[in-house]
Parts: C-alpha cells; structure tokens; sequence
C-alpha cells in the first residue's frame, strides 16, 4: 500500500495534472493539518483516491468549510483495506485561538482510542498533528510533542506514526526517526510518500470499525 502524507505547506506540483504521472500509483492520501480545505479537494480530486484528515492547530476554518469528498479521522479509529488508522489532530495548547489541548486532555483522548484499537485488533497507523514528545518536536510550547503519544505508541506499536506541525524547514529537524519500540515516525511537511507492505498488515474483522472509502 502506497500513502501520500501532506501537511503544513502546500506544494503546487501537489495541484497539478502531472501530479499523478509523478507519484504513481497511490492507494491513500493522509493530511495531518494546517492545509486548506480547497488543496486537499484539489488533491483528493486529481489522485481520485480517499483522503482522510486530521485537524491542525490553524484550521479553525474546517468549522464552515471542511474539505469537501475528503474523511475526517479527527478523533477516530478506522480502516482502510486492512490497514487500522488512528487520527487525533490539534497541537499542545497555547492559545484560544488555536485548536490545541493540554497533555492531559490529549492523554484522555488517546486513551479512549487506544483501548478500542486493543479491542479490535491493534493499530498500524497514527495520525496526528503534532509529534510525540522527544521525537521531532522542539522546547517551545507551540510545538512541544505530547507525552500521551510516545506512551501509547510504546504501547500499540503501529507499524507508523505520520505527523505535521514541526516544519523541515525550522532548522535541523530529521524528516523520518524510529522509537525504541519499533514505530516509524515520519514528519509529513510538505508531502512525502511511505509504502507499507501488505504483508505487514494484521488479518482482522474490518466490520469492527468504520471503513473509509
């Protein structure tokens, strides 16, 4: 299975008709926040596959105008022929302009996520919008990671954790890092590919959760 992951900043060859010439053949497209609703339609118009999204700090703008044809996964646990997705958006809190949330309220969001994934058969992929705390965040509070995430990826092992938030482009920031459990964690900025090996993919009852597309 091949997924694009964007976020943060758009990339106008994203929005081009050479774009599905360039990619190849993809399965999925992931938002992990701060992209206008209008690009991700554009997207998800010319690759005609699902995507599926969680919210980023500044995208207030979801409340009137969501991405249209795309998926929300703000909040939930779903699947994708086969492959068991978590989404949780938003950044640590620091403004009430922001969609954010303390580590607390993020652990409890997590925690509730995490017991049905335990239940239903385990996780292969989480998507988030900020990263896991000591894996690609920085000091400040803006774009510190949540604690909650390392703890549950230790946990649930997901084959991926895909993110945003922290761009590439703030200075030394590794694009791609693997937690001591095992879990690949790759910064989305921009856009970026990852293939998953069907192989890879646990046989469970997709009934158990919604299904997207």
């Amino acid at each position: 299975m091949r997924i694009l992951a964007v976020s943060d900043e758009e990339e106008p060859w994203l929005t081009s008709r050479s774009c599905r010439e360039r990619l190849g053949d993809i399965d999925l497209v992931v938002s992990c926040g701060d992209l206008p609703a209008r690009y991700l339609e554009h997207i998800e118009t010319l690759l005609n596959v699902p995507l599926a999204y969680v919210w980023g700090n500044h995208d207030a703008g979801y409340l009137e105008h969501p991405p249209q044809g795309c998926v929300s996964i703000e909040g939930r646990l779903c699947d994708f022929r086969g492959l068991r997705i978590m989404g949780l958006g938003g950044s640590m809190r620091y403004s009430d302009r922001s969609f954010g949330f303390t580590e607390q309220q993020m652990r409890l969001r997590i925690g509730k996520l995490a017991l049905l994934a335990r239940a239903t058969g385990g996780l292969d992929l989480l998507v988030t919008h900020a990263p896991a705390r000591g894996y690609g965040d920085l000091e400040d509070l803006p774009h510190r990671g949540f604690e909650s995430f390392s703890y549950y990826v230790d946990k649930l092992r997901p084959l991926y954790m895909l993110h945003g938030h922290v761009h590439l482009n703030y200075g030394r920031i590794a694009r791609a890092r693997t937690h001591p459990c095992g879990t690949r964690i790759v910064n989305a900025f921009g856009s970026q590919v990852i293939e998953i090996p069907d192989g890879d993919l646990r046989e469970r009852e997709p009934f158990l959760v919604p299904s997207i597309g």
